[in-house]
């Protein structure tokens, strides 16, 4: 298989097939199609109840579509038991935009949790992959200090460190810079693309920022009541034509220039 170019196309790690969702009367999802290749990061766009996170959700297993399919690494996740379904899981590495950091844990014990409910190693073992885990994230020197005390882009960072330490290969993001300031948020987009690096994953990012999402996507995906209507890579999907493209990002740009208005009051 290749593709225009004559280069090999890459395997498919997430391959979403014509996929529909109802809740009652309401229909999150009409018909969804969308292909993420192996190592590329794709970043989903779309105002609030466009079916982003109901879309996620099928990826990660924990909805099953009315009609269609959702296939992970080759495989359809509505022909998985609970066992295979749970083993998929543990390849994945999700971000909330909560974080979903344990109040009660320290960053240390946080980071180290995964290991401990999912592998049979060590705490010395532990030790040594949670340090350098950490170290990646700089934050060697918060070890001891609890969510409470850490900044909103340190728990994002704990949560990346989290998310990654048993190496995943698909990550996924819901929306990882919801209500961060613009450092944050470019501390937290830095991350996004070190798991590219550091881990060559797979990524799945749902944002509504276009300039981050321009910034580190492969392919951009928008969705409207619960349909992609655009998807390509970032120069293209820049000059769509699209009313509801051209509609979003306007809308954005209205919105960055009123909090630009308002930040130099």
């Amino acid at each position: 298989m290749s593709n225009t170019s004559g280069e090999p196309a890459r395997k498919l790690a997430i391959e979403v097939r014509d996929v529909y969702k109802s809740f009652g009367t309401t229909e999150a999802l009409r018909g969804v199609s969308l292909v993420v290749p192996e190592g590329t990061t794709c970043v989903l766009m779309g105002v609030s109840g466009s079916g982003k996170t109901v879309l996620m959700k099928h990826i990660m297993g924990l909805l099953m579509p009315d009609r269609g399919s959702v296939l992970v690494e080759g495989q359809d996740l509505a022909q998985m038991d609970e066992t295979a379904l749970n083993n998929m899981r543990r390849k994945q590495g999700i971000l909330f935009q909560a974080n979903a950091l344990f109040d009660s844990l320290n960053v240390y014990d946080n980071v180290a949790f995964p290991l401990r409910e999912r592998t049979k190693m060590s705490e010395a073992e532990i030790k040594e992959t949670v340090d350098r885990t950490l170290a990646k994230v700089g934050l060697s020197h918060a070890v001891k200090r609890f969510p409470g005390e850490l900044s909103g882009g340190m728990q994002k960072r704990v949560g990346f460190a989290r998310a990654t330490i048993l190496q995943p290969k698909i990550l996924l993001y819901d929306d990882p810079t919801a209500g961060l300031d613009p450092l944050t948020t470019a501390a937290v987009n830095e991350i996004i693309f070190t798991g590219k690096q550091q881990l060559g994953a797979t990524s799945l990012v749902i944002t509504p920022d276009v300039a981050s999402a321009f910034g580190m996507a492969d392919a951009l995906a928008l969705m409207h009541e619960g349909l992609i209507v655009e998807y390509g890579p970032p120069d293209e999907f820049r000059k769509s034509q699209h009313p509801e493209v051209k509609a979003f990002i306007k809308n954005w740009l209205k919105r960055r220039e009123g909090k630009g208005a308002a930040t130099s009051r």
